[in-house]
């Protein structure tokens, strides 16, 4: 009988191995999930505030002029950043966007003056930005106004790909819930008879069930410990191969994402353990073979 209950013991830690292992990998893929969705926001609104408005001024304006200009440009709400670039300015950034020095031909800049705005990633729409072009027009001292409206007008499209992406997000977050699920119960499967044989000796449901929840909940801290160090690893391995995605990470969001994978793994844990060990409590004898 020892010996039996000793290779049941052995099955049971087996389970239990094989169940973390499980949901630690369950666990990874909704981090990145849900990583992505973190940054898929942030990217979306680097983009937008990215994109440039230019309001190009004529070389005889004044200082005065050009001070009101850039004061209606700093208390507008919906801007973000507004520059003043002068002549020398404009020529370093042509510059620096790999083209010719000129003034080693010519002995004038023609570049214009300009200021150079960002505009908040929710003001980034066409009829925004009409706006704006129609109130700097009213201006004599300002030429023109341009901004890539090609650019603009596929934002609306960058948003329905938003939506498509989260709503694939939640689908197979709801399907990496059930994965986790049918792990736990897997694992379960092997202590049916375990779980059985304490029924019939006279065991309550409470008795039984609660070394095996809290069982379930030290595992599920486990896995989900695990799951956050991969995460964690992985996220590394990614910004040291591409430097630039340092820029998007985001502590406080990074910790909420790691403090919701683990009340996944535990309570998903918790709750499909407490369902198996009643699922075979009710379940007849001979139905367990």
């Amino acid at each position: 009988m020892s010996q039996i209950g000793k290779a049941g013991s052995r099955r049971g830690q087996t389970s239990y191995i094989l169940s973390i292992i499980g949901v630690s990998l369950v666990l990874v893929l909704l981090g990145f999930l849900g990583w992505m969705g973190i940054n898929y926001s942030k990217l979306s609104d680097y983009f937008k505030e990215s994109v440039p408005v230019r309001v190009y001024l004529r070389e005889t304006i004044t200082e005065k002029d050009r001070n009101t200009l850039m004061i209606l440009s700093q208390d507008l709400p919906y801007i973000k950043s507004a520059a003043y670039k002068d002549k020398e300015s404009a020529r370093k950034e042509w510059m620096a966007m790999g083209n010719e020095d000129f003034m080693q031909f010519i002995d004038t800049n023609l570049l214009p003056l300009s200021i150079e705005i960002n505009l908040k990633s929710q003001y980034v729409v066409a009829d925004t930005l009409k706006k704006i072009e129609a109130l700097y027009m009213q201006y004599p001292f300002v030429t023109d106004v341009t901004y890539p409206k090609n650019v603009v007008g596929n934002m609306s499209m960058m948003r329905k790909a938003g939506m498509v992406l989260l709503a694939a997000a939640l689908l197979l977050a709801l399907l990496v819930i059930v994965l986790i699920d049918n792990t736990i119960r897997l694992a379960m499967f092997s202590n049916r008879f375990l779980i059985k044989t304490m029924q019939m000796v006279g065991a309550t449901r409470w008795f039984i069930a609660r070394p095996m929840n809290i069982r379930a909940v030290i595992n599920g801290a486990i896995a989900a410990a695990i799951a956050i160090a991969i995460c964690w690893i992985l996220l590394l391995t990614a910004e040291g191969i591409i430097p630039e995605l340092k820029t998007l990470r985001d502590g406080k969001l990074f910790l909420m994402l790691c403090a919701l994978l683990m009340v996944l793994g535990v309570s998903i844990s918790f709750f499909s353990t407490q369902r198996s060990v009643v699922k075979y409590l009710k379940m007849k004898l001979d139905d367990l073979y």
